[in-house]
């Protein structure tokens, strides 16, 4: 099976590791994703359904556009994609643009041009809810015209709903398989905490996450996978998980330096077996 990419660049994504996740996700009918990100999970498994959960509303807009309108989606992005607006005065008026309108599918264009033209496929926000990603100056960034094109093939089987995830545990049924990939814990507890604590998601949150990932499995009967850093806070948070330990090359980085190998863990929480 060849690998799929995402067509959105994701810090964080899994497409290095979609093998070692697939090879510990048990069978199920449908897969639950509360964190689905830029997607290379679903797009590298085979379900008969998906539910696909995220909290940023600007992420879920734009895959039910592209779900549904593919063909007039891809045309018009694609207008975004030439060299005039491959500038930084051009990105940032367009960043501002994104900021100010509320039209879903405006902010759909412009959200996939600063995905691609920005600092590193980074996505963030300000206070207010800004966009604030710098321009990121690269020769000449790529439409991903392939991958909108198989991800919407693909999103037929899918539903996409903007929410937090106890809402998408809630939902989840048996005879399906969660699969979490929040932001990751920070490897040591100095680890730059402040921004850390930036995404919305603390040490309380990861600890919340694990409690209600292990009652699922236990009390409902759905199994659980999740994966975060390898450290002595994760293993601690899954200790009534089967762990496994992936090794994985880290791509976003401050410093090229720190891009070596850095534990993976996948933690899954399984129902307890009936005789």
């Amino acid at each position: 099976m060849k690998k799929q990419r995402a067509f959105l660049k994701w810090a964080g994504g899994k497409f290095s590791l979609v093998e070692d996740i697939r090879r510990h996700l048990p069978p199920a009918r449908k897969l639950v994703e509360p964190f689905v990100g830029a997607g290379s999970v679903f797009l590298n498994t085979d379900y008969d359904d998906y539910l696909l959960a995220d909290i940023n509303p600007d992420l879920i807009n734009l895959y039910n556009v592209v779900k549904t309108e593919p063909e007039r989606y891809i045309k018009d992005a694609k207008d975004f994609f030439t060299p005039e607006y491959n500038q930084k005065a051009a990105y940032l008026a367009i960043r501002e643009a994104f900021n100010k309108t509320q039209d879903p599918y405006q902010r759909s264009l412009y959200f996939l041009y600063l995905n691609r033209h920005g600092f590193n496929g980074l996505c963030r926000y300000n206070k207010k809810g800004g966009f604030n990603v710098p321009f990121g100056s690269y020769k000449k960034p790529y439409f991903p015209e392939d991958e909108m094109c198989f991800f919407s093939e693909k999103a037929k089987k899918a539903t996409f709903i903007c929410e937090g995830y106890h809402h998408t545990f809630s939902r989840a049924r048996k005879g399906s398989v969660i699969y979490c990939d929040p932001p990751y814990a920070p490897l040591s507890t100095t680890a730059n905490f402040t921004s850390y604590a930036g995404n919305g998601f603390s040490l309380d949150d990861q600890a919340a996450l694990a409690d209600v990932a292990e009652s699922t499995a236990t009390q409902r009967g759905i199994p659980v996978l999740i994966s975060n850093h390898d450290t002595t806070l994760t293993r601690r948070l899954y200790h009534g998980a089967d762990l496994s330990v992936v090794k994985v090359k880290r791509t976003i980085s401050r410093n090229g330096s720190g891009r070596n190998k850095v534990d993976e863990l996948l933690a899954l929480f399984t129902p307890p077996q009936t005789d």
